[in-house]
C-alpha cells in the first residue's frame, strides 16, 4: 500500500504540492487571499458611499439624484456579490468536511 502511494506522488505534477499562494507569487501574480481582501475593502467603500447617498437623499442635501441612485445600486450589487461568494465558500467548506468523514 505504501509503495502505491509513493508511486502516486511521483506521478503528480510538482505544482500540486504548492499552495495557491506560492503558485501566484511564483508567477508574479496576486495571492487569492490578497484578491479577496481587496474585494472586501472595495465592497466596504461602495457600502459607505451608498450609505452617504441614502443619508443625502433622506435629508434633502443630495446634489445629483442620478449619481446617488447609482451609488445605491453599486452598493446593493456589491453586497449581493459578497454574500454569494460567502455562501459558495461555506458550501465548499461543508462539502470538504463531508468528504473527509
Amino acid at each position: 500500500m505504501a509503495d502505491l502511494l509513493n508511486k502516486v506522488g511521483e506521478i503528480l505534477p510538482k505544482e500540486l504540492g504548492k499552495t495557491p499562494q506560492k503558485i501566484g507569487e511564483a508567477e508574479g501574480g496576486v495571492s487569492f487571499a490578497d484578491l479577496l481582501k481587496s474585494s472586501f475593502e472595495e465592497t466596504n467603500v461602495m457600502q459607505e458611499e451608498g450609505e452617504k447617498a441614502a443619508t443625502d437623499i433622506a435629508t434633502g442635501t443630495v446634489k445629483d439624484l442620478h449619481q446617488a441612485a447609482i451609488a445605491l445600486g453599486k452598493a446593493e450589487s456589491g453586497m449581493k456579490l459578497m454574500l454569494e461568494i460567502r455562501n459558495k465558500a461555506v458550501n465548499a467548506y461543508r462539502e470538504i468536511i463531508r468528504t473527509q468523514m
